[in-house]
């Protein structure tokens, strides 16, 4: 939820789910969800098989950007998505009018700065460029893992609106470059460094680019998202109960190792 204009993130969505469900009453019906590639999709086509055997279709959908997924959920073209965390969820509903919520929180991708045009932090150069994501939360989250490594330093309160211009101590003047997040791994031929997203990472194969993470947060853990009032419909359960599933868990270990941590 928002307080003013600071968010308040559920600290993990799942607890207290209720997970009963009625496979009789959807014997026959198909459930549409957005996902972007990796590994949303990847993980979704576990699921697929899973629902299946229980004579539910799952439909996916998939998204290279960030916000189509949310438009399409809010319209009503969708019956959830898979992409995402939950502040950013939230900034989306601030900026857009939207009115989609968390109702599982399924698996955390620790954020990286990835190597480009040069090869370490302990040697950066003056005007050093990192691209960054553009959008409001995931650019707060990657300025403030350049500050814990200690390239800059941020305004007092930055918090998770930060931008660039929240910095208040650059000694290597770093320029920080901002771009769509899906194509911020891409940039790395034209840039010293790039904060990256895991799953686009993933999808771009650069992880062994890969120079530090962030720690393990539940903050930022991916969430499955539906529009406000399905959180307890017969379809929204029947998703997580398949994607918090044992076979899901060992699948996410056993696929993607310290890219993707499961959270259930």
């Amino acid at each position: 939820t928002y307080n003013g204009s600071v968010i308040s993130v559920v600290e993990n969505p799942t607890d207290g789910y209720d997970a009963t469900v009625d496979y009789d009453a959807l014997n026959g019906e198909t459930i549409t969800i957005a996902a972007t590639p990796a590994p949303h999709a990847e993980i979704l086509e576990v699921v697929k098989t899973i629902l299946a055997d229980k004579g539910i279709t799952l439909n996916i959908q998939v998204f290279n950007d960030y916000v189509q997924p949310n438009t399409a959920l809010e319209g009503k073209e969708l019956d959830a998505n898979f992409f995402q965390h939950e502040p950013y969820l939230l900034d989306f509903n601030q900026e857009n009018g939207t009115h989609l919520v968390a109702v599982a929180n399924i698996h955390y991708e620790p954020m990286g700065v990835y190597a480009g045009k040069s090869a370490s932090l302990d040697s950066i150069p003056s005007g050093a460029q990192i691209a960054v994501p553009s959008d409001t939360t995931n650019e707060a989250r990657a300025l403030q893992l350049l500050e814990k490594i200690g390239l800059i330093k941020l305004k007092e309160g930055a918090g998770l609106t930060a931008t660039k211009n929240d910095i208040a101590d650059n000694p290597h003047q770093i320029r920080i470059v901002e771009t769509e997040a899906a194509q911020v791994p891409r940039t790395l031929q034209d840039v010293d460094f790039a904060v990256a997203n895991g799953n686009y990472a993933i999808s771009a194969g650069v992880t062994d680019k890969v120079l530090v993470k962030e720690d393990s947060s539940t903050k930022y853990g991916n969430i499955v998202a539906v529009k406000e009032g399905q959180e307890s419909s017969a379809k929204t359960t029947a998703l997580v109960e398949a994607l918090t599933s044992d076979t899901v868990r060992q699948f996410i270990v056993d696929e993607f190792g310290e890219t993707a941590v499961p959270m259930f």
